[in-house]
């Protein structure tokens, strides 16, 4: 494989330059040496064939119209904004749902840490089931199983019932959340930053708008708290439309295309492409490995974050109505910066410069919410909205770090899986110390503390390389 990049403009006929690579490689012996790089290191097949691996594929990327394109931009878009309002609207009311359902507070407590544990439990099925009925089909099926999830569970009598409802919709986002990078992959593989920061805007503004919302809006429509979580299944029952003509297209991919060129380059693309089409062992790579712990820690911040930092500001002195804005402020620094980091990332061989300044806003955020966290709220809210901003810079990640479609789809259900489970004590431990230290200068310490294995990690899982090479 070549040191220096190759341009991306040599890409710009799929076909042909999977014909040339299956003409050529029996003769030269090479391991499909037609492959372009992107500046940013990762490396995408000929075809951009599909993640299944079959080297005698016609690639959605390849052969899609702008309009499958534009409605997979659209389901993308929708689909990313339902993948935390079934989190952040519980936690706006979880007080009155406890009190309605009559739950213990170690229950309650043990809630807000049920969505990283459904996360790594159900993303860990993601590829299995993507390689069996399609990306899209899956995806299609999450955005109906939230659907589900949280219009069932406006009716649940019991916290039982309650509980398995929002295990319904959690599963539907854990799968959702792993498959998210290999849509991008599979579609746009030569826009990865692009289509990762329009669905991490996205994702910040569902975020952000459920944790403001749904309170007004519950007191709007009544006050009754069924009615304002149940809202939110309108809104994923519209993410389940966009890819409903989507769910067959795996199916359509897969069929070889007619003509003698594309016959001969089937038959001979399995010697040629075969090396480079087997998914890798994503558990022998130190970079995914990496990975999975950056996930992880940037997890615990925002869950740590969207939990607790409201009431840090409550016990400085800060009124209750402006303890949620300055969340809301938190989370919807999400929105440009999701945009702009994928994009500066791809564009940089390695991504550890913006690690550390991410971590680096977090640090200060966290030290501030130490010494003033009344004085300063609002610039202490902003910087840990930009720390937060790591989420889409590793999802940015595992879409850079490995060659093929295969491989980004094992890394994303790895690395999500594993950084979810290590996500799990944080916001445990911070109540922990909270109600035996007395105070919110132990908890803060241990905040601010994630932040330097964060960077290290960080570092680590941006170096120019993949998993491929590692396995």
């Amino acid at each position: 494989m070549p040191d220096e990049p190759k341009p991306l403009e040599h890409a710009a006929s799929p076909a042909r330059t999977t014909t040339r690579a299956a003409i050529a490689a029996p003769a030269a012996g090479a391991r499909n040496s037609s492959v372009p790089r992107s500046p940013a290191g990762p490396e995408f097949p000929a075809a951009r064939a599909p993640f299944t691996g079959s080297a005698a594929s016609s690639s959605p990327a390849g052969t899609a119209s702008r309009w499958t394109l534009g409605l997979v931009t659209v389901g993308l878009v929708l689909a990313a904004l339902n993948l935390r309002p079934a989190i952040t609207s519980l936690g706006a009311l979880l007080e009155e749902v406890s009190a309605g359902l009559r739950m213990s507070g170690s229950v309650a407590g043990v809630l807000t840490a049920v969505p990283p544990l459904c996360f790594a439990v159900f993303g860990i099925t993601a590829p299995r089931l993507a390689r069996r009925f399609g990306p899209a089909a899956v995806v299609c099926a999450g955005m109906a199983a939230i659907f589900v999830g949280l219009a069932v569970r406006r009716f649940a009598s019991g916290t039982a019932g309650f509980l398995a409802a929002s295990a319904l919709a959690l599963m539907g986002i854990a799968v959702s959340n792993v498959l998210m990078p290999v849509i991008v992959k599979r579609y746009f593989p030569d826009r990865i930053g692009t289509m990762t920061g329009l669905y991490s805007m996205a994702l910040a503004l569902g975020t952000s708008v459920a944790a403001a919302a749904t309170v007004p809006m519950t007191e709007a429509l009544g006050g009754d708290w069924r009615i304002g979580l149940g809202v939110w299944a309108a809104v994923a029952a519209l993410a389940v439309l966009p890819w409903i003509p989507l769910v067959h297209d795996h199916d359509r991919a897969a069929a070889p295309r007619t003509g003698k060129a594309t016959i001969a380059a089937a038959a001979a693309a399995p010697r040629a492409t075969a090396p480079a089409a087997a998914a890798p062992r994503v558990t022998r790579s130190r970079t995914a490995w990496a990975l999975g712990c950056f996930f992880g820690l940037q997890a615990t911040g925002a869950y740590i974050t969207m939990g607790w930092m409201p009431q840090i500001f409550r016990d400085a002195g800060v009124p209750a109505s402006t303890a949620g804005v300055l969340l809301a402020v938190t989370m919807v620094m999400g929105v440009p910066l999701a945009f702009v980091i994928p994009r500066l990332a791809t564009r940089m061989r390695n991504q550890g410069p913006i690690v550390v300044a991410l971590g680096l806003c977090g640090l200060g955020g966290y030290t501030g919410l130490l010494l003033a966290p009344a004085a300063g709220a609002w610039a202490w809210a902003v910087l840990l909205g930009v720390s937060n901003c790591a989420f889409p810079l590793a999802l940015t990640m595992i879409g850079m770090r490995s060659r093929t479609g295969a491989g980004v789809v094992r890394l994303s259900a790895f690395a999500q899986s594993v950084g979810y489970l290590i996500s799990i004590p944080g916001p445990l431990l911070v109540g922990v110390l909270y109600q035996h230290s007395g105070g919110w200068g132990l908890p803060i310490a241990l905040m601010g503390g994630l932040m330097v294995p964060q960077m290290i990690v960080g570092t680590l899982a941006g170096r120019d390389r993949t998993v491929e090479d590692e396995c």
